[in-house]
């Protein structure tokens, strides 16, 4: 049963739900006229995915969504974040609509409501149209033109039933990962060069959250992976390290979507491509600032070469080139980790909350933690019972820390999971396990696992708590 105290402690309005991306669950690659995206043909790269799958029909939810839906009503969690693709309703990411590829949205939000869940609305979570690629992706300014045009076609269809809207999931991610260390994709390795794609992505934001608005959204917010950084040590080049990463990766889009300005540190080297009204593009006024949260990273500089690091040490890409990282990216120790390797600090959460509300005051909106998880594989028990009590307790942790930092001030109005289903998960394909539901993914049966139940539950006592509350 799930901690009553917690479900008190939440406030009244706290929107529970669950996460989903339209290439890690739809399937249906090549079904009713969807283009290809980059994950596509990174996935059909040799080496890429740890178990060399593809996410062809990853989940099969395209013909399977009403059992998913049903599945979503069952949880009783009243939001549910899952993403367009945008290959499915523009094949090539310009020209004209695939209608069939947006009728099924269309109906999937219909089937949505119907079942008492609140969608919300994703345009683009890594699956860029392989289309737009191949004329230089986010490197090319003009993706962010089309992206504003294919927010605006979305927006016409579904803003009179989505209430919630995101543009852009994890731009760093896409910029950093996809275009700098090569190991999402697009799977392109141009460190510090790929830092045009990270303003062309918060510019294709600005850009849709301005189509979003002509087209009558209602909230409109973002959902950017943040990790509060820790040094490696108390060496200056250490520190300095951090800082530069920290600039990097939550402050080149956390002050230019709050603030409309980029981090002094690093100011200097977005010159070349940042054009007058830029910013004032991307600081549109935000409903809601989403925050997805995992880990801390534990930074350090770059080793002279020669020296080997201990054991505890990784990079976020192998270097394969001359053209190596200045950063280190080490464990941090003494703490749980995850299947996937992520330090569990769930207190971590809890000081970034306060420290970004503290700092940014009035400017920022209230926060969503719009994104968080763990892969724990658990097989059934003898009774068919798919025991995941880590994923439970990972949970009510960080949902523990959440509640901390609303008793702080910090306004925290909802907590999404991911994910609804066990989905295919990029790089590391089918492996590892964060659903509340197991899927098979041969015979695509879904079993509701332990904590499935623990999360209805947990949503059913916040209701019961806050009975005179607002819905």
């Amino acid at each position: 049963m799930p901690d009553a105290d917690l479900a008190a402690r939440l406030p009244p309005g706290f929107r529970f739900g669950t996460v989903s991306a339209a290439a890690q669950i739809e399937g249906a690659a090549t079904i009713d006229g969807r283009g290809p995206s980059v994950l596509d043909t990174f996935a059909a790269q040799p080496g890429r995915i740890l178990d060399g799958s593809t996410p062809e029909i990853a989940c099969d939810h395209y013909r399977r969504h009403a059992e998913d839906v049903a599945l979503l009503g069952e949880l009783g969690a009243p939001g549910y974040r899952f993403s367009v693709s945008w290959s499915r309703v523009q094949p090539t990411g310009r020209g004209a609509v695939n209608a069939r590829g947006l009728d099924f949205y269309d109906h999937l939000v219909d089937d949505l409501l119907a079942a008492g869940v609140e969608p919300m609305v994703t345009l683009l979570h890594g699956d860029l149209p392989q289309g737009l690629e191949d004329d230089g992706g986010w490197l090319n300014r003009e993706t962010a033109d089309r992206f504003g045009e294919y927010a605006a076609i979305v927006g016409a269809r579904l803003v009179d039933r989505v209430k919630d809207w995101i543009p852009v999931a994890e731009p760093a991610v896409t910029a950093f990962l996809g275009y700098g260390t090569g190991e999402r994709a697009p799977g392109r390795r141009l460190l510090f060069d790929a830092l045009p794609a990270a303003h062309y992505l918060l510019l294709g934001h600005g850009r849709a959250v301005a189509a979003l608005r002509a087209a009558g959204a209602e909230r409109i917010g973002c959902a950017n992976n943040h990790a509060p950084m820790w040094p490696a040590s108390e060496d200056p080049a250490d520190v300095g390290a951090t800082k530069l990463f920290d600039a990097l990766w939550n402050g080149l889009f956390l002050e230019a979507m709050v603030l409309g300005r980029q981090p002094p540190d690093i100011a200097p080297l977005l010159e070349d491509f940042v054009l007058p009204g830029d910013l004032m593009t991307i600081r549109q006024p935000l409903d809601f600032y989403g925050v997805n949260y995992y880990s801390p990273l534990r930074v350090g500089a770059a080793l002279p070469e020669g020296v080997v690091e201990g054991d505890d040490a990784h990079d976020l890409a192998e270097d394969d080139g001359d053209d190596e990282s200045p950063f280190r990216f080490l464990d941090i120790l003494g703490r749980p980790q995850t299947e996937t390797g992520w330090a569990v600090v769930p207190e971590a959460l809890q000081e970034w909350l306060i420290m970004t509300r503290a700092r940014f005051r009035a400017a920022l909106p209230p926060m969503v933690i719009t994104e968080a998880g763990a892969a724990y594989s658990v097989p059934a028990g003898p009774d068919g019972q798919i025991e995941d009590s880590e994923r439970i307790a990972y949970l009510t942790r960080h949902l523990e820390a959440v509640a901390n930092a609303v008793a702080m001030g910090v306004d925290v109005r909802g907590f999404y999971v991911w994910s609804l289903l066990d989905t295919w998960e990029g790089t590391d394909g089918f492996v590892p396990r964060y659903g509340f539901v197991d899927v098979d993914h041969v015979t695509q049966v879904r079993t509701p696992k332990k904590s499935f139940a623990w999360y209805a539950d947990l949503v059913t006592a916040h209701r019961t708590a806050h009975a005179d509350g607002p819905a």
